[in-house]
């Protein structure tokens, strides 16, 4: 439920789901009242309307608690809601008890418990709500004269009726609208997630671009000194020559560009790879040469044995990490990876700066942190890149410098 993220929208909302409840209930205890006493003549009516009105003014301070002090933690909702089945409970004592058509009004506050407060706490409102009914049929009391009784069957019939029209009611009105608000949010949700990842996708397919960009230097360049060799020779067979090294650089230009076309077919399926760590750490420093070239970046050898399951968007997952590393540590940066036992292969990055302030929390990247480098949504992004491919990303900061280790699950044979 949304109040329990502590903001102010949400508090406000559950204070009127709870107003709202608790109003309701008071008018139809008001109101049955009346009706019953055209009909029949009610024992103790007196202290059943003061109850009810009691009960409204309770409704009317919680509400008012709620919105303009709200509670830290859902245990004071449940106290109140507790509370409500106690109020409800005396007031049908005083009006015929378990008898009582209305007997169903203690159903609403344990509804919105199942709603509001955590599993446990409803579990224990839900107990407390059929303690209170079992009181009832345990300590009856006479709501009823005997010269009434031929108008019992009817009213029961009635308030049941009118129990059942309200209860059906108020729940299509709470759940109904959170029901919806769940559907919008997880619409909302679905939809960043395609943007999160469409975006990182278009970022590994930039950076495949790079790369390959790199790669045709050299064959272009090659081929340039070719092409003037060609313009000035008149030997023949040093022509043939040149036109075969022009056709072999044809051809690692035209391998590049295949690569090219691969990755961003990778990128467009999102296509899973199961390569071994060494394989898939000689790509990642090939990557953060071609994008730090004149870093001091340490790929600390040997390398464990085992496969893991990457993809284009774990790349770049673990090269923002690098990036932040780099950023708070220019001089120094190192790499390495070992096995860590329980299936789980590392990858620790480690630097000697201050870092930022969200490496200091035990699960970093778990939100959004705000960094004058700009560097915690790329921390959330590749938290929740290493989390989607089953792996955990934790942190350990001190005054040396800060250390991130990316745990992976290991593919076994088997799988």
């Amino acid at each position: 439920m949304e109040w329990l993220t502590h903001s102010q929208t949400g508090f406000q909302q559950a204070a009127r789901y709870l107003l709202g409840m608790r109003l309701t209930i008071v008018a139809i205890q008001l109101v049955a009242i009346a009706v019953a006493e055209t009909f029949v003549t009610l024992s103790h009516r007196g202290e059943a309307v003061i109850l009810s009105l009691v009960y409204a003014v309770m409704a009317t301070l919680g509400w008012l608690w709620l919105t303009r002090k709200p509670p830290a933690s859902p245990g004071p909702i449940s106290v109140s809601l507790a509370l409500d089945l106690l109020l409800i409970g005396g007031w049908l004592y005083l009006t015929g008890g378990y008898t009582n058509p209305l007997t169903s009004l203690l159903l609403l506050p344990i509804a919105v418990a199942i709603i509001l407060v955590p599993l446990r706490q409803s579990i224990a409102l839900t107990l407390c709500g059929i303690l209170v009914y079992t009181s009832l049929v345990l300590w009856p009391m006479p709501g009823l004269h005997d010269h009434a009784g031929r108008n019992l069957a009817q009213l029961h019939l009635v308030g049941m009726w009118v129990t059942f029209a309200v209860t059906a009611g108020i729940l299509l009105l709470v759940v109904g609208n959170l029901a919806r608000r769940l559907h919008r949010q997880q619409a909302t949700l679905a939809e960043v997630r395609e943007r999160r990842l469409r975006d990182e996708q278009i970022i590994a397919l930039g950076l495949s671009a790079a790369s390959v960009a790199h790669r045709l230097g050299t064959p272009f360049n090659t081929m340039s000194l070719l092409i003037e060799e060609l313009k000035q020779s008149n030997d023949p067979v040093a022509r043939q020559q040149d036109l075969e090294m022009l056709e072999l650089q044809l051809g690692l230009c035209a391998g590049h560009l295949k690569q090219l076309s691969a990755a961003a077919g990778q990128a467009r399926a999102e296509q899973r790879q199961i390569l071994t760590v060494s394989d898939w750490l000689n790509r990642l420093r090939e990557s953060a040469t071609l994008l730090w070239p004149a870093s001091s970046v340490q790929w600390q050898l040997p390398w464990p044995d085992g496969r893991v399951t990457v993809d284009a968007t774990l790349d770049q997952a673990v090269l923002n990490l690098l990036a932040n590393a780099l950023t708070a540590s220019p001089s120094w940066v190192s790499v390495s990876a070992r096995a860590a036992g329980q299936g789980l292969l590392e990858v620790v990055v480690e630097d000697r700066g201050g870092g930022f302030e969200n490496a200091r929390h035990p699960e970093p990247g778990s939100e959004i942190a705000v960094s004058p480098n700009g560097l915690g949504v790329g921390l959330f992004l590749s938290n929740a890149t290493i989390q989607r491919l089953g792996g955990q990303l934790r942190a350990h900061a001190s005054d040396e410098g800060t250390t991130m280790i990316i745990a992976l699950p290991e593919v076994r044979d088997d799988n």
